[in-house]
């Protein structure tokens, strides 16, 4: 609304009988120059959204590495274990650099306790291994949340300013006098709500990526459970 009241405002000054309209050049601005245009809370989303992208980036090459699953893994697993090979087992989920390897490994090195705890054992590790892979996740969630707020921050600023030189201007206010809040209440504005949908999606596509992993560590927890459940040969 407080927006809407000073472009309203600028209308009525173009359309005054005291205005003196000068000839319209046109003018070219960058990206650069437009971003410069909104002040420090450019330079805040500025920081954030570096943070958010490098977070992702981080992030989703970790993700990628510990959704690697070997084919034959839980296969090789099965026959050492039934073959009675315990250290061939560890050695293979040791070599194993991701969750699931590492989740096997716990779970080998229970056998011959009761079936509960080599379970509760196993769970625990996978516990442990997705709060690693969340790590960062929050910091993304925030900054998609906190973004388009600092960006409302520079409207209101923006707006306080244009409202400051229409009042120091009395009677003789010109348009050059708004524009730079006009300038900060938009541009931040939109630099918020750039950031934040980036910083929405950059959070969606990490915790997708979470929730096929912590699948996958299911259903190799069942499988593991169901060979130590199997007679051996």
């Amino acid at each position: 609304m407080n927006l809407f009241l000073v472009i309203q405002a600028v209308e009525n000054i173009i359309e005054s009988e005291d205005f003196v309209g000068e000839p319209v050049i046109e003018q070219s601005i960058n990206a650069f120059e437009l971003m410069t245009k909104g002040g420090w809370i450019m330079a805040v989303l500025a920081v954030l959204s570096v943070v958010a992208v490098a977070i992702f980036i981080e992030r989703f090459m970790i993700l990628k590495k510990a959704n690697r699953d070997e084919t034959n893994f839980m296969n090789r697993i099965k026959d050492y274990i039934h073959d009675g090979k315990i250290d061939s087992a560890l050695a293979l989920c040791q070599s194993s650099d991701y969750p699931i390897g590492r989740m096997i490994e716990k779970g080998v090195k229970r056998i011959g306790r009761p079936l509960n705890d080599v379970n509760t054992a196993i769970e625990n590790v996978g516990n442990l291994e997705i709060t690693r892979m969340e790590r960062g996740l929050p910091i993304i969630a925030s900054i998609a949340g906190g973004a388009p707020m600092i960006g409302f921050l520079g409207t209101v600023i923006g707006m306080i300013q244009s409202f400051w030189e229409m009042a120091s201007a009395g009677n003789n206010v010109e348009v050059s006098n708004l524009a730079g809040g006009i300038y900060v209440a938009l541009v931040t504005t939109v630099g918020g709500l750039i950031v934040g949908i980036v910083a929405y999606f950059a959070y969606n596509i990490l915790v997708s990526r979470i929730e096929r992993i912590v699948f996958k560590m299911q259903a190799r927890t069942m499988e593991f459970m169901d060979i130590l459940n199997e007679p051996a040969r």
